[in-house]
């Protein structure tokens, strides 16, 4: 449909449908760095138990194997913006890709336990990239009407990534006879599981080559005619492209290269904007989600699941995970962000309760009593969906809008290292604390869940329907 207003001003955030076709081919592809990393981060799901088989290692080394990539995460993130300012976004996926590539490669062919847990660092790294770049970039090629429904695609594409695996990780199983260990094609079946994961990288790094590179970083190596057309790409000819070149260039003279240094300031070490994106970070992990996610079948069966039901579950919550995050694409610009964050805090905080309440309850031999048995499962199921249509999506969006342009790759890059972090310590600390109490841990995500609510009504503030040049 043809639009007969007038061409916008300077400023203006007028969207052209005739161009969103477009714009959600790129957000789409760039998104495939989250499929990656959200198929990377749970296909381990179905080889935690072949891997203490196999290696015959206690579940304090096996928590450390399965937790180690998040360390390459976190180095991954950390250096993605600067290496990204340097060399390009695009050309930073493309290198994520064959990270990528090799880590499945490695992973499902490896010879010791350190090999295996080698691969998985570099594997961390390819994630950490893509959790930078990924959101980052769709940021930047996005018009700010469509901007948090396009930046959600990045938790879109992670969630199905999630389901994806658990989906293949199932139908292996199945292949090899319900056993982790079964022989198939050659190896044993979670080395398949993680070796399959080499198709969906192939695929990012092609697509990468599809899709044209940021204006922004366009403009900063002055490459002035190709950004404007990226723009038109983008925005369309009724946008005045060169009053939208001035005012990103405008907004870039006052800006360097952002750097850690950039982000110093204030009485706490770093600015308070930087440590906002930090507690938003944190909070999303230590409600215990990735344990939803890595863990899942190993948590089933201690409760007494079958072994395939356990998959069977993991690849339900997958599901709702999905539904959850469609909800927030469909309402993360129509409501805010921050009314999302708060209603999720508040869904999750109820199911992480329910969830402490039931495993309080004694195995009865080997399994939970039907009805807290029955609450575990749908009180997960209602965790991971409010988790979804919240946290999931609005932080990822957050991050990529809430800091001013002059510090947003550094300070992208340190709350997405502090995610990471937060997500190896509740990973690395889960099998511990479950067998210390498993009630008590989900008292302590509970609580996490419940301190969420106060943290956002305080100190976020929202960011729908803000030009990034706007925020500062």
């Amino acid at each position: 449909m043809t639009s007969t207003a007038q061409a916008p001003q300077p400023g203006a955030r007028t969207a052209h449908p005739e161009h969103l076709g477009h714009v959600i081919f790129i957000a789409a592809a760039a998104a495939m760095g989250g499929f990656l990393f959200g198929y990377d981060s749970a296909v381990i799901n179905g080889a935690v138990e072949a891997i203490r088989s196999r290696y015959d290692i206690g579940s304090a080394t096996l928590a450390q194997v399965i937790a180690i990539a998040l360390i390459g995460c976190a180095i991954g993130a950390a250096t993605a913006g600067r290496i990204a300012d340097r060399i390009g976004r695009i050309r930073c996926m493309q290198i994520s890709a064959v990270l990528f590539t090799v880590s499945a490669v490695g992973s499902a062919l490896p010879f010791a336990l350190w090999d295996l847990a080698f691969w998985r660092i570099i594997g961390g790294f390819a994630i950490g990239m893509a959790s930078v770049i990924g959101p980052a970039y769709i940021a930047e090629v996005s018009p700010a009407a469509y901007r948090g429904r396009l930046g959600s695609f990045q938790q879109a594409a992670i969630v199905i990534g999630i389901a994806v695996s658990q989906l293949v990780n199932w139908g292996i199983l199945n292949a090899a006879d319900g056993d982790q260990r079964g022989q198939l094609l050659g190896v044993e079946a979670w080395q398949v599981m993680l070796g399959v994961m080499v198709i969906p990288a192939v695929l990012y790094g092609l697509l990468s080559f599809a899709i044209p590179e940021s204006p922004r970083f366009l403009l900063s190596i002055g490459k002035r005619e190709r950004a404007r057309e990226v723009l038109r790409e983008v925005e369309g000819d009724k946008v005045d492209l060169n009053a939208r070149v001035v005012e990103i260039e405008h907004a870039m003279k006052s800006e360097h290269k952002s750097t850690f240094k950039d982000l110093l300031g204030g009485g706490f070490f770093f600015k308070p904007i930087v440590w906002i994106g930090i507690g938003l970070s944190v909070f999303q992990q230590f409600v215990g989600i990735n344990v939803a996610f890595y863990y899942s079948s190993t948590l089933w069966q201690s409760v007494g699941v079958d072994p395939t039901e356990s998959f069977l579950y993991s690849f339900t919550t997958s599901i709702i995970n999905i539904v959850g995050t469609v909800i927030a694409m469909i309402f993360v610009d129509r409501i805010g962000r921050k009314p999302l964050a708060l209603i999720g805090s508040v869904g999750m905080a109820l199911g992480l309760a329910l969830e402490a309440w039931a495993f309080s309850y004694h195995l009865v031999d080997g399994k939970l009593p039907a009805t807290p048995g029955w609450v575990a499962l749908v009180a997960a199921h209602v965790f991971v969906l409010f988790f979804a249509l919240s946290w999931g999506v609005v932080v990822w969006v957050f991050l990529g809008e809430m800091f001013p342009n002059k510090i947003r790759a550094a300070a992208l890059g340190v709350a997405a290292s502090a995610q990471w972090i937060a997500n190896w310590a509740i990973t690395a600390s889960f099998p511990s604390l479950a067998d210390w109490n498993l009630s008590g841990t989900y008292v302590i995500y509970a609580i996490f869940a419940t301190l969420s609510i106060p943290f956002v009504l305080k100190f976020v503030k929202e960011t729908k329907g803000k030009a990034l040049e706007e925020m500062g």
